[in-house]
């Protein structure tokens, strides 16, 4: 699929609707197309999804619930919580706590509440995350060097530092940390986003080595460009930018990260761990 190219200027939103419809559509009539969901089995289970309010994250504990579990969100906006939680409790159980990540005292809060609300944690995801402001190295803010860091990497520390010992306790856990391509090939003006990802794989990496024989597994996801409606506020030069070093040649959806990250929640994701799974429409090259 080509898309036209705009030489200045940012897009409207007019523009970036078509855009994004037009890849939406080429997805859809694709061979790929999700219209079937395949069932994986995540009854009795208990998962909490962090930043699962909306986007990538909502999707995800939209496929967890599908699939049979309890999922709590975790999330800083409160209006967001009660209004995905109305969305979603008719898929079933959905506990709520507001949360900011980079508050270990109120991580530990939540993850109390969850075990108190659920009886039991089995799944993490650690989704939440930022992206930054643009800027060269060199000339970047560090106050937003700091904010990136400590949402993205130690957001997730703090998570996985509250919830494993309820996984231990149980003997059975599942952790996906969603990291992004950016952390194995390094983006250009985002060295802070670059940064952060790259060391939640290796968290990831360090963390499946230490609970290897404990009945918990961890392992993180790769994406390249998910859709979503981030999209409307690029320009087109960029969009076409991103789009052209996909091979599959459209953006990935955010129902496709769901599928991927439900199987590694699963019993069947049982002898892998430490692991990075790309989901990037063949951009990855390692």
């Amino acid at each position: 699929m080509q898309t036209r190219r705009q030489d200045s200027g940012r897009c409207s939103t007019g523009k970036a609707d078509r855009t994004i419809t037009s890849l939406r559509n080429t997805f859809s009539t694709s061979n790929h197309a999700c219209h079937t969901m395949n069932q994986i089995d995540l009854k009795s289970r208990a998962a909490i999804v962090t930043g699962g309010a909306r986007g990538i994250g909502q999707a995800i504990a939209t496929r967890l619930l599908q699939s049979g579990a309890s999922v709590a969100l975790w999330d800083r906006d409160e209006a967001a919580l009660v209004a995905a939680k109305a969305e979603l409790s008719a898929l079933g159980p959905v506990h709520t706590a507001a949360v900011d990540l980079t508050d270990l005292a109120a991580v530990e809060k939540a993850a109390e509440s969850t075990a108190a609300a659920f009886g039991r944690i089995d799944i993490l995801v650690n989704n939440a995350g930022i992206a930054g402001t643009n800027s060269k190295t060199w000339e970047a803010d560090p106050a937003d060097w700091r904010r990136v860091i400590d949402i993205n990497l130690n957001g997730p520390f703090y998570c996985c530092h509250a919830v494993i010992p309820h996984m231990l306790k149980g003997g059975y856990g599942r952790i996906v940390n969603i990291a992004s391509i950016a952390g194995k090939e390094g983006n250009p003006n985002a060295a802070h986003y670059s940064a952060s990802k790259a060391a939640v794989i290796a968290l990831t990496k360090s963390l499946g080595k230490e609970l290897a024989t404990a009945g918990v597994v961890v392992n993180c996801v790769t994406p390249a460009v998910i859709e979503t409606d981030i999209l409307k506020q690029l320009t087109q030069q960029h969009i076409d930018y991103m789009l052209s070093k996909i091979p599959m040649n459209r953006f990935g959806q955010k129902e496709e990260a769901a599928a991927l990250v439900a199987w590694l929640c699963s019993e069947d994701c049982s002898f892998t761990t430490g692991a990075v799974f790309d989901l990037s429409g063949g951009r990855a090259t390692y």
